[in-house]
């Protein structure tokens, strides 16, 4: 598995085919993802809450809680992460994230969604990880339904400022990554995906330097739900994420939630 696993999806999203479209059936899930993100802002209205689960066979653990708001409408969207961990170090909180996205286009004949996301990170996490360094966040994300699969790729990096060294050495780190996956609508309301991302991370070497790591994940996975009275709608998912960083794997298995209500009766 490397990089290269992910050009066919990023190829399909640029050239996927306007006839298609009329073949499609409509998905009842769309941006419930859990690793690769998806190019779609909440709708007018409507504000979601999502919380996820990670834990590897050495039992350290990650979590996170993500609430999104259309600010006001599909347009724009605000929304925060704070992210948690545990099961090595003391459970603790990691740095919060305050995120902005824009949706500059929607999906349409010949051409995917695209909704560029820009994240401040704050420094509210711990030292034992560096996630109580300051920093930025930025992912592209592009979206594109072909038949009855739903194709999905992002490219971005986070970028942390003053990440201790060594004594009295402070340096900053940027981290690019790429992903995809693709999402296969068994039925309306049951989704089998599978998810890719290839990581290049930065961090504290020896005698006062950095090093970079590639670490490469698939995950295959499913998601389900239910459309609730009142414009309400659960959805629930788990996955097994397989990861390969300097020739190590290790699996894991990760767990979501997520919980979409409407926070106006003017719809």
């Amino acid at each position: 598995m490397t990089w290269r696993c992910l050009i066919p999806i990023t190829l399909a999203l640029i050239v996927a085919p306007a006839e298609s479209l009329a073949q499609q059936k409509k998905f009842g899930i769309l941006d419930n993802s859990f690793l690769v993100e998806e190019a779609f802002n909440q709708e007018q209205g409507v504000f979601q809450n999502i919380f996820s689960w990670i834990r590897d066979q050495s039992g350290a653990w990650e979590g996170s809680f993500t609430q999104e708001w259309p600010a006001p409408a599909m347009t724009h969207q605000l929304s925060y992460t704070v992210p948690f961990a545990g099961g090595g170090p003391p459970a603790h909180i990691g740095g919060t994230l305050i995120n902005y996205r824009y949706q500059v286009l929607d999906e349409g004949p010949g051409h995917p969604a695209f909704a560029p996301r820009f994240s401040v990170i704050l420094p509210t996490g711990h030292e034992v990880d560096s996630s109580d360094r300051p920093g930025l966040q930025v992912n592209l994300p592009f979206s594109k339904q072909v038949g009855d699969l739903y194709l999905h790729g992002n490219t971005g990096f986070t970028w942390l400022h003053g990440v201790p060294l060594g004594q009295n050495t402070r340096t900053n780190l940027t981290s690019p990554q790429v992903a995809a996956s693709v999402v296969w609508n068994a039925r309306s309301l049951l989704n089998l995906l599978v998810e890719s991302i290839v990581a290049f991370e930065d961090a504290p070497g020896d005698n006062q330097t950095t090093s970079r790591e590639r670490v490469v994940t698939v995950s295959p996975g499913f998601r389900g739900g239910w459309n609730l009275s009142g414009d309400k709608q659960i959805i629930v998912g788990a996955a097994l994420p397989v990861t390969v960083t300097e020739g190590e794997r290790s699996v894991a298995f990760l767990t979501y939630f997520s919980y979409e209500l409407p926070f106006t009766t003017n719809r």
